[in-house]
């Protein structure tokens, strides 16, 4: 009777241990359904976010939502042999025919400026179970109106779909942060009928409206105290990249130069569909994580698995992602 005893008391404490290492995560799925409907599969799951500090900053992600795409080879790798694309994903144990692609907002509290970096998709993605970024403010202790700054790592519409809701803006205390070259590019009207064209009216509706509160950045210009920005062009013709730092800690958001973190980082030549300049996409991955790498600098992926979070060390010509674990927890 007294070891039946003990060992409850020690599996309670483990249980104990358990709800520590991961609080936020496991407080949204305890609340994701009301009282007695636990076993209601069908119940809408509150967002996920994942919290930690850098420095004296507090760095929240929210994950705005997912999509399950077929034929990766389509996607990533794209002049390469789709047998070779498979047998890459088969060796580190993910499915050759699917991929998943998440979306990694970010918020980043200064103690004098909340700081949104990429805003998700929106009201046009809550159809298909996207659009989470407002829910995960929420569930993060924010509202929409805390946000004061807005810095924006490029304009494709998983990235810009969140800044404007109901034809009003959705951050109406904030300012906006964008990069001059991209936004030349996007708000062109020579944009209209070649393939850039649904980008472009998805710029005209979403960032258009905004730009009496932008500032408008290049290569190596300040975005907020701890803050800089760094073009990565390829991906998009003024994608940038964030670098921030606070009391000797740093964080670098990535946003798109890296999409997947198998076909994307261990094979950062291959081409990607989506990069625009495919040659000048691949050129940005190898400076943006040789420099990660080499300065063992952590960075936030927009895409890369949730909480899109990790660390890059060189591997076999590439890059290998190491996700974050409790480095920020202690």
């Amino acid at each position: 009777m007294a070891i039946s005893t003990q060992l409850k008391r020690r599996t309670l404490f483990a249980a104990g241990l358990g709800l520590l290492a991961a609080p936020v995560i496991l407080r949204q799925k305890a609340e994701a359904a009301p009282t007695g409907e636990s076993s209601n599969m069908n119940a809408a799951p509150l967002p996920e976010i994942n919290q930690f500090k850098l420095g004296s900053f507090k760095v929240t992600v929210v994950r705005d939502g997912i999509n399950i795409s077929e034929r990766p080879n389509e996607t990533f790798g794209t002049n390469q042999d789709p047998e070779t694309v498979k047998a890459l994903l088969t060796a580190n144990f993910l499915p050759a025919d699917k991929f998943l692609n998440g979306y990694a907002p970010a918020i980043i509290d200064t103690g004098s400026d909340v700081i949104l970096i990429d805003t998700g998709f929106g009201a046009a993605g809550r159809a298909r179970g996207a659009g989470q970024l407002a829910e995960g403010l929420k569930a993060a202790g924010y509202s929409a109106d805390d946000v004061t700054l807005v810095a924006l790592t490029h304009l494709h519409g998983d990235h810009i779909g969140g800044l404007m809701e109901d034809g009003a803006a959705a951050f109406k205390n904030a300012r906006y942060v964008v990069g001059q070259a991209e936004y030349d590019f996007w708000s062109n009207k020579s944009r209209e009928g070649t393939p850039a064209e649904g980008g472009h009216k998805a710029v005209l509706a979403n960032v258009t409206p905004l730009v009496e509160k932008a500032t408008f950045i290049k290569d190596g210009d300040g975005v907020a105290p701890g803050m800089t920005a760094m073009l990565a062009a390829g991906h998009s013709p003024g994608h940038m990249v964030f670098h921030v730092e606070s009391e000797g800690k740093r964080l670098l958001l990535t946003g798109d130069t890296a999409n997947h973190y198998i076909l994307s980082l261990l094979r950062p030549d291959w081409e990607v569909r989506f990069d625009m300049d495919k040659a000048q996409a691949a050129a940005s991955r190898r400076k943006v994580f040789d420099m990660i790498a080499t300065d063992k600098v952590a960075f936030l992926g927009y895409h890369m698995p949730f909480p899109a979070v990790g660390f890059a060390e060189k591997q076999d010509g590439g890059y290998r992602f190491v996700p974050k674990t409790y480095q920020f927890d202690i």
